[in-house]
């Protein structure tokens, strides 16, 4: 080969190397970008990491609320979910700052409210949230509630910080039919300062109405303080019940043991106070062979009523007397009472010639009258009586025993 030719060929191959090392210069400045892309550990890490960089992508966390809407129905919790994040806090309030109280689940994906929304309400639910890669943010949602089409009302007893006697039971009685027993019954709470046993049990009232009482197992023990909690607000009675729409509470203190012991077959009557007799009086019952007998069983005195008018028309037995009457003591709603009588001094002790009542003379009855309180249980035998007081009849529960009342409660 001829020296042209060689040195022409060495000009080639050297021109091919350097195109080579251009191009792999160049494929190497290409790639080294995505190099850098590239995770060599886990993805999920790195991926985490790289969205919570500022500019990187961060989606919002998605809340939902139950109920939602115009005019839904009451009487259900409000619930609030969220996705892609954990809620942080969560707020309901009503049109007038009242709040619904709820705690978030621990792993931040719900809230329930733990009492129902009220009927006719207008609530604003405020939340604030935390996004996967940390970013706080905040949402709002509003509803309203139907208003109630018809409203339950509650009388009940004892009245607020009342000092009661040891058979005094809580009694709720309600203006309209209660369909949905179990669930009324879960609103209410009875707290004791000595964890008290009892029971809720339903019954029918004098009235005809509703009614639902919480008695101990066993009478009270004196200084027992007790608590009523009636949680009813938005809850629903049932069919032609109606709603409720407001609470019910009341505190109250059980005060000395005191049982009236009435023995209609020796007319006599016993008033005992911390195991010890205080005083024995004599008495004049109901008369035997009719309608003017009296109740036996357990009766609690219900109230203290002074100088009241009795009139015999108000009980169902004609126009047997019309007076008024001194020291008067409730023991029924069907008109049994413990009260003055002197116009039957010449019977006490001896016999019994009253329309049903328990009499005494005025200075017996003034001076028992200074005694007791409602809530006292008045023990009452005798054979020639119309039978045993009924539960709705004033407080009768005591007549039950402990399981048949436990068998009374919606909840068993």
């Amino acid at each position: 080969m001829s020296r042209t030719r060689v040195l022409a060929h060495a000009r080639v191959l050297a021109h091919a190397r350097v195109r080579a090392a251009v191009v792999a210069a160049a494929t190497a400045a290409l790639l080294a970008p995505l190099a850098a892309c590239s995770s060599s550990g886990s993805s999920g890490t790195q991926d985490t990491k790289a969205d919570a960089r500022p500019g990187a992508a961060d989606r919002p966390v998605t809340v939902t609320v139950t109920p939602t809407g115009e005019q839904v129905p009451a009487g259900k919790p409000v619930k609030v979910t969220s996705a892609g994040g954990r809620l942080t806090s969560v707020t309901v309030a009503d049109a007038q700052g009242h709040k619904l109280a709820g705690k978030v689940a621990p792993d931040g994906r719900s809230w329930v409210s733990d009492r129902k929304a009220l009927p006719g309400a207008a609530y604003t639910v405020t939340t604030a949230t935390r996004t996967e890669s940390g970013t706080a943010g905040s949402t709002k949602a509003a509803f309203t509630t139907a208003p109630a089409d018809k409203v339950n009302k509650v009388d009940w007893r004892p009245g607020a910080d009342a000092t009661v006697g040891i058979a005094q039971p809580i009694s709720l009685v309600f203006d309209n039919p209660v369909k949905n027993r179990a669930e009324v019954e879960k609103q209410l709470r009875i707290t004791t300062s000595n964890n008290t046993e009892g029971s809720w049990g339903w019954i029918t009232d004098w009235s005809g109405r509703d009614r639902v009482d919480w008695r101990p197992k066993t009478y009270w023990k004196p200084g027992t303080k007790v608590t009523l909690n009636g949680e009813l607000n938005g809850t629903d009675s049932g069919a032609a019940g109606g709603w409720f729409v407001r609470d019910y509470t009341t505190t109250f203190t059980i005060g000395a043991q005191q049982i009236v012991k009435v023995d209609l077959d020796s007319h006599q009557l016993t008033l005992v106070r911390d195991g010890e007799t205080v005083r024995r009086i004599p008495v004049s019952g109901g008369t035997p062979g009719g309608d003017k007998r009296s109740w036996r069983g357990t009766a609690v005195l219900m109230a203290k009523e002074g100088t009241i008018n009795m009139n015999s028309e108000t009980v169902g037995l004609g126009d047997a007397y019309d007076k008024m009457v001194d020291s008067s003591m409730r023991l029924t709603w069907s008109g049994m009472y413990a009260h003055a009588a002197p116009w039957n001094a010449r019977y006490f002790g001896n016999s019994n010639h009253s329309s049903g009542c328990i009499g005494m003379s005025d200075a017996n009855a003034s001076w028992f009258y200074g005694q007791v309180r409602p809530g006292d249980p008045f023990e009452i035998t005798g054979k020639d009586t119309k039978g045993v007081v009924a539960p709705g009849n004033g407080f009768g529960a005591w007549n039950l025993s402990w399981s048949e009342w436990q068998a009374k409660s919606a909840l068993r």
